[in-house]
């Protein structure tokens, strides 16, 4: 038996959504594994043959921690993805240094308030995130470079970016709300499958707690090569090969597939709606190991 630890958060003590399938996954390739809290000081990191980041989604807040932590882990255990991946991956300004010729959301960023009213003027429509975020929150919605919204501090409404910088602006990709984002996991360089997903009405964000909803569907070829052309160039941004990823994908309005974002650190692996990952998974891990 191989001593796997699967990294979460104190809010997913069990794992994340569908964590049951991969636990049997592992197990039915003698794979043994457990999910512990990354930042929990009681673990034992140098006693795993493995250790691969799952649902750590608390570490937007103190991530120069989950960095620093993730090198510690790095030195004393095999990291998947690891610390260098990370520290590029949490900044979601590495939109704008992959490779040219990649389709990518347009992407600009913004320190001040002067530089994203900038960025909102240059799309008309603009969605403006914080650089360092997941989940959809702090996601705003503006047209307006004097939007009174982009001047508030964010203790005066959690949902606003604002207030505490840096941030990302994009335009607003209208697909978004008719099409949806579809989703690509890629594991050893192979992608294996797909997850389309839709924003409830009204909304942009495709994510379950804003309302959203998520499908599995066959993976399509132009969606796999897109994937795998962001996964080379996230290698070659970093320097070093990914062991697995999540590719999110939006169609521009002159109908490119273009990445939304590339999800390297914690990808999220859709267990509750595509169990079949579990299994990709847990192969991935037992190559790994030999």
């Amino acid at each position: 038996m191989s001593g796997i630890l699967l990294a979460t958060s104190s809010g997913w003590p069990d794992g994340e959504p569908g964590a049951p399938a991969l636990d049997a996954a592992l197990s039915a390739r003698g794979l043994e594994a457990r999910w512990v809290c990354w930042d929990d000081p009681a673990v034992d990191w140098s006693g795993a043959d493995l250790v691969a980041v799952r649902s750590t989604w608390d570490y937007m807040e103190r991530h120069e921690q989950f960095v620093a932590w993730a090198r510690h882990v790095a030195g004393r255990a095999r990291l998947l993805n690891g610390p260098e991946v990370f520290a590029w991956n949490v900044d979601k300004a590495y939109l704008t240094g992959l490779d040219r010729g990649l389709p990518v959301v347009p992407t600009r960023t913004a320190s001040t308030l002067e530089e994203l009213a900038a960025g909102v003027h240059e799309f008309g429509v603009a969605v403006v995130k914080p650089r360092i975020g997941a989940s959809g929150v702090g996601v705003l919605v503006v047209d307006d470079p004097a939007d009174p919204r982009l001047g508030r501090e964010v203790k005066d409404h959690p949902e606003l970016p604002t207030g505490r910088g840096p941030w990302v602006v994009q335009p607003l990709v209208a697909s978004v709300r008719s099409e949806g984002e579809s989703s690509v996991f890629v594991m050893g360089g192979v992608p294996v499958s797909q997850v389309d997903k839709l924003p409830a009405g009204g909304e942009i964000r495709v994510h379950e707690h804003f309302g959203g909803s998520s499908r599995p569907v066959p993976l399509r070829d132009e969606a796999a090569e897109l994937a795998l052309a962001a996964t080379a160039a996230a290698d070659r941004a970093v320097g070093v090969r990914l062991d697995y990823g999540r590719v999110d994908m939006m169609r521009l309005a002159d109908g490119t597939l273009a990445v939304s974002e590339l999800e390297v650190t914690e990808p999220g692996l859709y267990l509750d709606v595509l169990p079949g990952n579990a299994e990709a998974f847990a192969d991935l891990v037992a190559d790994l190991l030999g």
